[in-house]
């Protein structure tokens, strides 16, 4: 059965789930419709890229630690970054992140899902511009969707977005969904923000 999330909402993942070890990151956005005369110049599709931070003891140790479309793999193997979606156009999840609990090193205590509008200062975009957008945490041995976490909350200005994380707490990994809008211009001004 899956939870809707609020923000700041906190759900345990693997207590009442005894032997979850693979999770699915699904996020999600629509483009608004843009309306424009006869002759309106047509934008760029908003392209939105999905993320993650591997931190240790809170922090970002270096750029080997981040998982997104240019590093899609995390050096111990077990976050995968499943490709790119330059538009956001389809149904369901536009782009996927896999995580494999049970091998996630030992000093590793959180994993942050961020995303950011690509170029979106160059290109003019912000989160006000976007619509449907969704995190969802889904249990990679049977696919069914445990949480999910809508944005409906409007962030207008915004170009980036720390979407939740996923931590480990007492033996077991948890989920908080967090919905912080920034307005960092790209991947490593936001990255930047875990920093030791």
């Amino acid at each position: 059965m899956s939870v809707s999330l609020q923000k700041g909402q906190k759900v345990s993942l693997t207590k009442d789930n005894a032997g979850l070890s693979r999770l699915l990151v699904g996020l999600g956005w629509d483009e608004v419709e843009q309306k424009g005369g006869l002759f309106a110049k047509k934008a760029q599709p908003i392209d939105c890229d999905a993320s993650v931070l591997m931190l240790q003891g809170g922090k970002l140790q270096n750029n080997a630690d981040i998982v997104y479309y240019g590093n899609l793999q995390h050096k111990s193997g077990t976050v995968q970054h499943l490709g790119d979606n330059l538009t956001g156009a389809g149904e369901g999840d536009d782009e996927q992140i896999v995580i494999d609990l049970s091998r996630v090193p030992e000093g590793y205590d959180r994993i942050v899902v961020v995303v950011n509008i690509y170029h979106a200062v160059k290109r003019k975009q912000h989160f006000g511009m976007i619509r449907n957008a969704f995190i969802r945490i889904v249990d990679g041995r049977n696919n069914k969707e445990m949480c999910k976490y809508s944005l409906t909350d409007d962030y207008s200005g915004m170009t980036a977005m720390v979407f939740g994380e996923i931590y480990r707490r007492g033996g077991e990994w948890k989920f908080n969904a967090i919905g912080q809008g920034t307005n960092d211009p790209g991947l490593g001004e936001l990255a930047a923000r875990y920093l030791q």
